[in-house]
């Protein structure tokens, strides 16, 4: 080989092992966030963990960009930003797996999104909803269906109350989405604004409202996988991955990636804590993900 040269990964590449990083990391982080409420850990415990550990250590860098700003993104703008992906959010998501599978929730949630994504971008931002995304978001409606009749059939009414926990905060992350388009905020700074206004806001009440006697009885190791899986590989990673993904590959492809999140979490719900799918259940995961391919599309 001659001097000088070296042998490098395409921007393609990289941009697509970026983008399924970010699939298994999302994907990882519902698995044992699952396995922290099978081990007694509330599910405020664990929207704690996925916000406060990032938002100190992003404290510094924001400061740096200017706290009396929120880093140009301003404390009202800011604030809405939180509450659709901060605590809340989580805390919905979280709360689903103490009544439903983990398999339910690592679908209905980015189903949720992408649909409810795609019908909000038409209304607020007056996207084009074209004829092939109406029809990726009829199939996806129809794979949901199948999860929906599994709840109420194995765990009756409650079970289809937790499914709606995951239709609630998918809706909160494709309303976050759309902000964020709408107002211009890059992924990775809302990702910053979002976590630093979870320690400094919703951090302090967490010991009033809730107390810490399930952190302590879950034990230091179970508090640490929790502190590391959510708030590092499940927060800051995979946002960086997947605007990594964006920037090299556009947000079009880019945007395929999300719907191997449900596989991941498959594979890794019966690694994780022994979930094996119902036949029921990887139908209707099979039919989301054709839809994911047609409701993403421009």
């Amino acid at each position: 080989m001659a001097a000088g040269t070296s042998r490098t990964l395409s921007p393609v590449v990289i941009g697509i092992a970026s983008g399924i990083a970010a699939a298994f990391c999302w994907a990882l982080a519902f698995a044992v966030a699952k396995h922290g409420i099978t081990s007694g850990m509330a599910p405020a415990d664990l929207a704690l963990h996925r916000f406060v550990w990032t938002g100190a250590l992003m404290l510094p860098f924001l400061a740096r960009q200017g706290l009396s700003d929120l880093g140009g993104v301003g404390w009202g703008r800011g604030i809405v930003l939180m509450l659709l992906a901060g605590p809340l959010q989580a805390f919905l998501a979280y709360y689903g797996f103490t009544i439903v599978p983990l398999g339910h929730g690592t679908v209905i949630q980015p189903a949720t999104a992408v649909i409810m994504g795609a019908l909000l971008s038409a209304w607020i931002l007056r996207e084009h909803l074209s004829v092939t995304r109406v029809a990726g978001i009829v199939i996806i409606l129809a794979g949901l269906s199948l999860f929906g009749a599994e709840a109420l059939a194995t765990i009756g009414a409650h079970g289809a109350g937790g499914d709606l926990l995951f239709v609630g905060a998918g809706t909160l992350w494709a309303l976050f989405s759309v902000a964020l388009r709408r107002w211009s905020v890059s992924g990775i700074h809302a990702m910053m604004v979002v976590s630093i206004l979870a320690l400094l806001i919703v951090a302090p009440l967490h010991g009033l409202a809730f107390g810490y006697q399930s952190m302590i009885a879950a034990g230091l190791a179970q508090n640490i996988l929790q502190a590391f899986v959510q708030g590092f590989l499940g927060g800051a990673v995979p946002i960086y991955l997947y605007a990594r993904s964006v920037s090299l590959l556009g947000a079009s492809r880019a945007s395929m990636f999300p719907a191997l999140v449900p596989v991941f979490a498959v594979v890794l719900g019966f690694a994780v804590i022994g979930e094996i799918p119902t036949a029921m259940r990887l139908v209707g995961l099979a039919i989301v993900v054709v839809g994911f391919r047609f409701a993403v599309k421009p």
